[in-house]
């Protein structure tokens, strides 16, 4: 027999050995937040990392306060007033709800340095998308459309196969050699691209280069998925997307003074001081313990590894982060996944469930909007396209640059609180009347600079819509289980519709000119007539639904854990904890059933909304709630 104390102080769940383990209500809701949210850091995920958690918290203070009014009952034969039930619950939901975003405040040393090496990365992954831009007229005077053309899209040509190899090879390999991976290609890139002799070596250079760029696109919200807490996951993602966007403008920043004939290698050896200095931080970079843990559930490493991301002290605590850990990764793996299956393969599964086949055709349609609106077009080429408009097409595109930066700050503030269908369509609208504007400032409707105003709402408005939402709309329309095949298609579609940009602008800007726009233009209205037609919203479950999610995750949960123990004693289910508890629940309620019958007040309203859970407690606190399975 269980002693009652130790009964009625601890929630059941379920050991990575299938051993009976003991939450308390926080412990339990950081293992639903491990379950709920993908291990991917996301630009914008903080609003769906909220809503769990004030979802959870509502849910256990509801538990509570009808658990409080019970027991008020049975003791006093009265009920808890209406202010009373309300003060409870607020003071209940309050309370665990700072305890569950406790971890978006503990930072440690080992996630600074993996942050700081992940925004290096995405910084560079930046800083060269738009290095090539200003000095078009200064590299190898002389050379030809081609020539450039091809320097420039061979970036999104390497992307591609950057991102398909960098799956295998960081489950391989680990995600700290995945790192180390992106680091020496960026450095490689950068000497050769800083040292070229002709267009070729420049040429070669970017390819590598955008090969880095690419597995590093792939690698870096998967590495600080696993390294954050679920509740800094959207944080960390939006911090790398800053970095993003900080490296384009610095690149055009740092062409003031080197975009010159003599100069612009030191322009080309940012890329190489700046992964030098990843090189002497990367000593103190610590492996993903979810892929130590995924290779070995007994992994020491792992555990050591824990402890000093999330500063814990004592045993239990690692345990039980390590039990989040494992079961996380169980609940978010896909069936009959195997590592090696091709995405052609995971493709053409997908779009044989007729679950996700909408889902995945709108995820993939937007990645192609996204690159066929044009935007990189002008992160590539403003300066060419500038050449003519304005006095000085190189400040042009350091404005383009630095609106881009606020813009990104403008989009996180509007989707914490705007529906995904809504922005979309405000940006593609924006975009289409900026680029409708544009051919009519060339057409000179307009003064030409002009052009200049058109350009930067172009780019506004990309950021506030098409820009975050086709990577952010991914993990919202998908589940945290089917998560990684979508997002590893959609990085391949998005890099190879990014190059397609990159080599057909220059002949667009030649041969259509003043209406070099125009097929932007038309894409952007065929995205407006799909997403009003086809795309589902996907702002926020709602706490309805969360609810319900919980439910039913906690309830399975439970019932693996007295599966599980019924595993270990076939003979009697006498010893089995849940078991007593199960029984002495129905007992207390039949009990109190006919108690209430005989007085003539029974009603069943009372529990309608959650039969299969039940919390027991004297006071709210994250260490006296109790679940029993009903």
């Amino acid at each position: 027999m269980i002693p009652t104390g130790q009964m009625l102080t601890k929630s059941y769940s379920v050991n990575a050995d299938g051993s009976l383990s003991y939450l308390t209500p926080a412990q339990l809701g950081r293992h639903e937040l491990y379950e709920m949210i993908p291990f991917t850091a996301v630009f914008g995920m903080q609003q769906k990392e909220r809503n769990i958690s004030k979802a959870f918290a509502n849910y256990a203070a509801d538990l509570d306060t009808i658990e409080a009014d019970q027991l008020a009952y049975s003791q006093t034969n009265q009920h808890l007033s209406a202010a009373e039930l309300d003060s409870r619950k607020s003071h209940a939901s309050l309370l665990l709800l700072e305890q569950l975003e406790l971890d978006s405040v503990v930072i440690t040393t080992p996630l600074i340095i993996g942050l700081f090496m992940a925004g290096v990365s995405q910084f560079l992954v930046g800083y060269n998308t738009s290095v090539m831009n200003s000095p078009s007229s200064v590299v190898f005077e002389g050379h030809t459309t081609v020539e450039w053309s091809l320097a420039v899209a061979v970036f999104a040509v390497g992307g591609p196969f950057g991102a398909v190899a960098a799956g295998s090879v960081v489950d391989t390999h680990g995600r700290r050699a995945g790192m180390a991976i992106v680091t020496y290609l960026f450095l490689f890139g950068g000497l050769l691209q800083t040292f070229a002799k002709n267009m070729l070596c420049i040429t070669v250079a970017r390819f590598i280069i955008g090969f880095a760029s690419g597995f590093s696109s792939v690698l870096v919200p998967i590495y600080l998925g696993e390294l954050a807490p679920p509740t800094l996951r959207g944080t960390l993602g939006t911090l790398t997307q800053f970095a993003l966007v900080i490296g384009i403008f610095v690149s055009d920043l740092l062409a003031f003074p080197f975009a010159t004939e003599h100069r612009w290698r030191i322009l080309f050896s940012v890329t190489v001081l700046a992964s030098i200095v990843q090189l002497l931080c990367f000593p103190f970079l610590i492996e993903s313990p979810r892929w130590l843990l995924g290779r070995d559930r007994s992994s020491t490493k792992a555990r050591y590894i824990i402890k000093k991301l999330r500063g814990l002290r004592y045993e239990n605590e690692i345990e039980i982060e390590v039990n989040h850990f494992i079961s996380a990764s169980h609940a978010q793996a896909c069936d009959n996944n195997d590592d090696h299956t091709s995405s052609g393969v995971a493709l053409a599964a997908m779009l044989m469930d007729k679950q996700i086949r909408r889902l995945l055709i709108c995820s993939l349609f937007l990645q192609i909007a996204q690159q066929l609106s044009g935007i990189n077009a002008v992160f590539y080429y403003s300066t060419m396209f500038f050449e003519g408009l304005i006095d000085s097409p190189l400040l042009g595109t350091t404005i383009v640059g630095g609106v881009n930066v606020a813009a990104t700050y403008v989009a996180l503030l509007l989707m914490e609180n705007s529906n995904r269908r809504t922005l979309i369509l405000w940006s593609a609208g924006g975009m289409l009347f900026s680029s409708v504007a544009l051919v009519l400032c060339l057409l000179g409707f307009f003064s030409k600079m002009a052009s200049l105003f058109f350009v930067v709402t172009f780019v506004s408005f990309f950021e506030i819509g098409l820009g975050p939402i086709p990577w952010l709309i991914v993990a919202e329309m998908f589940e945290a289980k089917p998560f990684s095949n979508p997002v590893s298609i959609s990085c391949q579609v998005n890099w190879a519709c990014n190059f397609i940009v990159g080599l057909i602008f220059p002949y667009l800007h030649e041969h259509l000119g003043a209406f070099s726009f125009v097929p932007f233009a038309v894409v952007l209205l065929i995205t407006i007539i799909f997403v009003i037609m086809w795309l589902p919203e996907t702002k926020g479950t709602t706490p309805e639904e969360l609810r319900d999610d919980i439910v039913r995750s906690l309830s399975t949960m439970l019932a693996m854990s007295g599966d599980s123990t019924n595993a270990g004693d076939h003979s009697s289910s006498v010893g089995n904890p849940i078991d007593v508890e199960w029984r002495r629940a129905m007992d207390d309620l039949r009990r109190q059933e006919e108690e209430d019958m005989q007085r003539g007040t029974y009603s069943k309203s009372s529990l309608f909304f959650l039969p299969q859970m039940v919390f027991t407690c004297d006071t709210f606190s994250p260490s006296l709630l109790y679940i029993k399975c009903e």
